[in-house]
C-alpha cells in the first residue's frame, strides 16, 4: 500500500524531524510519497536531502491549470462525493464570514489533492499538525474513502480555532500519533474514552550519528557559552532569558548569550539586550542552515530554552545528542526529554529568578553539567534516534499494509 505524508510546508527547516521521519519510514521497506500545500523558499532547499525531497514532492501551490480539470473530473465521475467534501468543508469550520471563505478554498485543495492522490494510488494520507493542512487532508480522505492518521505536536493545534475542529479529525482518524505524553493527554480531552485507543506516542527523532558527528572547535577554556535555538516569536520568552542572562552577567559570571533564529519579535529582543547592557556579550546571528546548528550546539557550553508553550522540542534532542547540559522549562513535551537534576535542569515557566539559578548552577559547575551531557546522550540515543522514533508510526502503516 502506498502512503502519502501531505504538510503546510515540505521540506521545512523548522519541521526537519518530519522528512527524518520519512526516511526512516522509507528505511522499515514502506512506499511513502510526500504532498505539500506551499513549496519551500530557495533558503530551505540548501542540503542535497532537502533538495531531494523538493524535487520528488507535488505542491498545491502555485495552482495550476490541472486544478480547473480535477474539479471537473471529480464532478462529473463521483457527484455524490463531490458534493458531500464541499458539505463536509462548510460544516468543518469555525463561525464567521472569515473562516467561510477557506472553508471553499480548503475544498478546493482537497478535491486538487484528492485526484493526485487517486493518480498516484495512495492508500492511506497522513498529516503532521492539525492546521489548514490537516483540514485539507481531511476533506481529501473522506472524499476519496481512504484511511487518514493525524500526529499532534503541541498547544497551538488545541487552541482555537484548530482545537475546536480537532474532535470531529481525531473522531474521524484511523490512529492518531501524539509525540509526547502531555499531547495525548491534550487529545483525550476532546474526544471520548471510545476513541482513546487510537492514541499513542510516536516520537520526534534526530539522526543521533549524524549530529554526534559536529566536532567542537572553541577552545574549552574560552568564555562561557550559552545558546539558544528557536524562532524569535512571543511564545519563545527569549526576553526572559536576556534577562536572566544579564543577572548572570552581574553576578560574576563571565558568560556570552547565542541566540540563533529569526521572527517577528528580533526587534524587541535587541531592545532588551541594550536595555540591559549586555550588547557586546550577546549575538543573534539570525536563522542558519541544519548543518551549522550541531556545529553551534556542539562549541557550547549550555543549552538554554525558556518557551512558554512547546510540544516535544527537536532542539533539545539535538543538544543532549552532544552531551550538552540543557536548561528548560517544565512545559507540555519538555519532561519527557528532560528529567529535573537527572539529564538536564528544569524550571517553572516565565519564573526568570529559577532560570538564572539553574544557568548558575551549571555554570558554577562543570562536573555537573558533564553529568548532566552524559545522561541526556545516553537518553537520546535510547529513545529519540531517528529510526527508532519512527517504529511506533512505521508498525501502524505496515498493519494497515497487511490488511490492504
Amino acid at each position: 500500500m502506498r502512503i502519502a505524508y501531505f504538510t503546510s510546508q515540505y521540506p521545512a527547516t523548522s519541521h526537519t524531524f518530519i522528512r527524518r521521519e520519512v526516511a526512516a519510514v522509507r528505511q522499515h521497506g514502506l512506499d511513502v510519497l510526500t504532498y505539500s500545500v506551499r513549496q519551500p523558499g530557495s533558503h530551505e532547499r540548501q542540503t542535497p536531502q532537502e533538495r531531494a525531497e523538493f524535487e520528488a514532492t507535488w505542491y498545491i501551490l502555485p495552482p495550476r491549470l490541472d486544478l480547473v480539470r480535477a474539479h471537473f473530473k471529480a464532478l462529473l465521475t463521483r457527484p455524490h462525493r463531490y458534493i458531500r467534501a464541499l458539505r463536509d468543508a462548510l460544516g468543518h469550520r469555525v463561525p464567521g464570514l472569515k473562516a467561510l471563505v477557506y472553508a471553499f478554498l480548503y475544498f478546493g485543495e482537497a478535491i486538487y489533492l484528492a485526484e493526485r492522490l487517486r493518480a498516484d494510488r495512495v492508500g492511506h494520507l497522513h498529516n503532521h499538525f492539525a492546521n489548514p493542512a490537516g483540514i485539507v487532508g481531511f476533506l481529501a480522505s473522506r472524499y476519496l474513502g481512504i484511511t487518514w492518521s493525524i500526529t499532534l505536536h503541541g498547544i497551538s493545534e488545541f487552541d482555537y480555532p484548530a482545537g475546536q475542529l480537532l474532535g470531529a479529525k481525531l473522531e474521524q482518524a484511523k490512529f492518531v500519533a501524539c509525540v509526547a505524553h502531555f499531547t495525548r493527554a491534550q487529545a483525550m480531552r476532546t474526544i471520548g474514552p471510545e476513541h482513546w485507543s487510537k492514541l499513542f506516542i510516536n516520537r520526534c527523532g534526530v539522526p543521533v550519528q549524524d549530529v554526534q558527528r559536529a566536532e567542537r572547535q572553541r577552545e574549552e577554556t574560552a568564555r562561557l557559552r550559552i545558546v539558544c535555538v528557536a524562532r524569535l516569536s512571543p511564545e519563545k520568552g527569549l526576553v526572559g532569558l536576556v534577562d536572566a542572562f544579564a543577572r548572570l552577567v552581574e553576578r560574576g559570571i563571565d558568560a556570552e548569550l547565542r541566540i540563533l533564529g529569526d521572527g517577528p519579535s528580533r526587534d524587541t529582543i535587541v531592545e532588551a539586550i541594550a536595555s540591559h547592557g549586555v550588547d557586546d556579550r550577546c549575538e543573534l546571528p539570525g536563522r542558519i542552515p541544519e548543518e551549522a546548528v550541531a556545529r553551534e550546539l556542539a562549541d557550547a557550553d549550555i543549552f538554554a530554552m525558556t518557551s512558554f508553550m512547546e510540544g516535544l522540542p527537536v532542539v533539545i534532542m539535538e543538544a543532549l545528542a552532544l552531551a550538552l547540559p540543557v536548561v528548560a522549562p517544565c512545559v507540555a513535551g519538555i519532561p519527557d526529554l528532560v528529567e529535573h537534576e537527572q539529564t538536564g535542569l528544569l524550571f517553572s515557566p516565565s519564573n526568570w529568578d529559577a532560570l538564572t539559578e539553574c544557568l548558575e548552577r551549571l555554570a558554577r559547575d562543570p562536573a555537573l553539567r558533564r553529568r548532566l551531557g552524559r545522561a541526556g546522550r545516553s537518553r537520546v540515543e535510547n529513545e529519540f534516534d531517528a529510526p527508532v522514533a519512527a517504529q511506533p508510526i512505521a508498525a501502524k502503516f505496515r498493519e494497515l499494509a497487511s490488511r490492504a
